[in-house]
């Protein structure tokens, strides 16, 4: 008997854990993963966007529109942030896998926590002030961006 051909790769293996991550976030309208991988293929941290830990998810709002603190973003940890403040060990040298492309706040974590690439799948907010800063804090820290240019799907089965 020889060995199975069709397993996933690393690349969809990592991927598929960001986007396992966020199925957890409670986020109606943008559900967010996080996976960082050492360099010997290990997970060393995991996060999806949320509130932060001892913060109600039901008394806080989850509004993308409106004053300030009557939306969500004030108050959401967003996925990559989460994966490193979760992380186990150093990031020195890590890879982060997201399934959308990071912020200029979660840029500035993962670039001062020494992740030195980032693999990403959407890029829907490329155009914007935040990405754009992202891209270039990224490109001037020597991190390097992979886009994976087929999606990820992660199917669960609920009973």
């Amino acid at each position: 008997m020889s060995k199975r051909q069709n397993a996933i790769s690393w690349d969809e293996y990592f991927m598929g854990l960001a986007h396992l991550s966020a199925k957890r976030s409670k986020d109606p309208s943008t559900q967010v993963g996080a996976a960082i991988i050492d360099p010997h293929k290990k997970i060393v941290g995991i996060g999806y966007n949320g509130f932060p830990i001892g913060v109600s998810d039901d008394e806080f709002p989850w509004e993308r529109d409106g004053e300030m603190l009557a939306t969500k973003y004030p108050y959401v940890v967003h996925a990559e942030l989460n994966a490193i403040l979760n992380a186990t060990t150093s990031l020195r040298g890590c890879s982060i896998y997201v399934s959308l492309f990071p912020c200029h706040e979660c840029t500035k974590a993962i670039v001062q926590s020494g992740i030195t690439e980032v693999v990403y799948e959407d890029d829907k907010y490329a155009a914007t002030d935040s990405v754009i800063a992202s891209k270039r804090m990224l490109m001037s820290a020597g991190v390097s961006l992979r886009r994976l240019e087929k999606p990820v799907r992660i199917e669960l089965v609920k009973d």
